[in-house]
């Protein structure tokens, strides 16, 4: 499992990359994620039906720049891969500054910072610049110059799986279509290698599938292509803006009441944090939650998309994220999936009266423990609420118990012979 250096570490080497939606920097980004966890690619063809959707051209970018008169670079892609809009098409031409300015985005309200700016479906070009940058150019004639091709090929994303005891899944997706901002979402792909190495390292109970894809678009094909596997899918989080000093923030499936909804809010109770509604909004918990589907799945950030200045800017560096943050959010999530896999279901097997734990032995066992109280209420409410519809969680929160707690309890009454899960 990667620490928070490593985590931060791993930030730093794929922040240069150009990423988009599809493309060689997608590639490059996953061959990366791939030498430190085991990753199944899949390239799936231009015009390819998916829902209702097309697989879009591949989009792969060499050079950009313009330059003055003099022939000097006033907005150089080799300086930052957010200098041109996303999905550009080839130009090479010269023209005025003022027929260049309606090609031109910048942030008046932060005049120091790029802002990030895609064209996916529509054939047009750009370039993102500092106000500053822009406010200092004199009239006169630039080269534009932007070396790109938008060409028949294929999307690429990758899956990753943890086996559990239990072939139902729960999914971990994280878009990796972005270029060079580091909280949206290259905390989210680092956070999501080391939860999947602690997670292999711990034999879990539900199989976990990791998925690395390009954001709408990803998701969609994935769905497309996986329509026999979705009834396997119980839970799933949405991860992005990981790695920011902001509290947690979950937002809700859909159904607003799923598992993961659940344990989620109990996780994050002893913490600041925000919990919210689902909306039609944000990252790919739309495509999941969308009616046909309506998966269990929420949504982890640290501060929400749009929620900081910096999002979609030049400030989304690394600089902006810590380790210490990313390691909360993996601690988070660790945790959750951990009572996930345990919280289960139990009958109670001599329901008339209360069984007699002292003759069991269960009452001697806890002689000396300094959670002995805790313990022994423990077995008393799992007794009292095992009835094959209420979940360990539930009966945790119901009698004010850590989960810990009511989960040893049960483990021990089943041992007992007096619980059947």
């Amino acid at each position: 499992m990667l620490t928070g250096a490593e985590m931060h570490a791993l930030v730093e080497r794929m922040y240069p990359f150009c990423r988009s939606i599809t493309g060689d920097g997608v590639r490059e980004t996953l061959a990366v994620v791939g030498e430190h966890i085991p990753l199944r690619l899949h390239e799936v063809p231009t015009g390819t039906a998916v829902l209702d959707w097309t697989v879009p051209q591949e989009w792969n970018i060499r050079d950009a720049y313009v330059a003055d008169a003099a022939g000097r670079r006033v907005i150089d892609f080799r300086e930052s891969n957010l200098h041109v809009v996303g999905y550009s098409v080839p130009v090479d031409e010269t023209m005025s500054l003022a027929e260049l300015r309606g090609h031109l985005h910048t942030l008046p309200e932060t005049p120091s910072w790029v802002p990030y700016r895609t064209s996916y479906y529509s054939p047009a070009w750009g370039f993102c610049l500092a106000q500053d940058v822009l406010d200092a150019l004199p009239d006169g004639d630039y080269r534009v110059k932007i070396d790109s091709t938008l060409a028949d090929g294929s999307l690429t994303y990758g899956e990753h799986t943890v086996p559990g005891q239990v072939g139902n899944e729960v999914i971990v997706s994280c878009h990796i279509c972005h270029p060079s901002l580091a909280n949206d979402n290259l905390a989210g792909i680092a956070v999501a290698v080391s939860l999947a190495q602690a997670l292999a390292a711990e034999k879990p109970f539900h199989t976990y599938r990791f998925l690395f894809m390009p954001g709408t678009i990803g998701a969609i094909t994935w769905l497309a292509r996986n329509g026999e596997r979705v009834d396997r899918v119980k839970h799933g989080v949405v991860l992005a803006c990981a790695g920011d000093r902001g509290s947690l923030t979950y937002k809700r499936s859909r159904r607003g009441d799923a598992d993961i909804d659940h344990v989620m809010a109990h996780v994050l109770k002893d913490k600041p944090h925000e919990i919210r509604d689902f909306s039609p909004y944000g990252y790919d918990e739309r495509q999941f939650c969308s009616p046909g589907f309506n998966l269990g799945v929420g949504s982890l950030t640290r501060t929400p998309y749009a929620g900081y200045p910096e999002y979609h800017t030049s400030a989304d560096n690394p600089g902006f994220v810590s380790p210490e943050s990313m390691e909360d959010t993996l601690d988070t999530l660790r945790t959750a999936f951990s009572v996930l896999d345990r919280n289960r279901r139990f009958v109670n097997l001599s329901p008339y009266g209360e069984p007699q734990l002292g003759k069991r032995g269960l009452y001697d066992s806890l002689g000396g423990r300094s959670d002995a109280k805790d313990a022994q209420l423990a077995m008393l409410w799992v007794l009292s609420y095992s009835d094959g519809a209420t979940s360990l969680l539930d009966i945790a929160e119901r009698a004010g118990l850590p989960f810990d707690a009511v989960d040893g309890a049960a483990r021990a009454l089943q041992a007992a012979g007096l619980l059947k899960e």
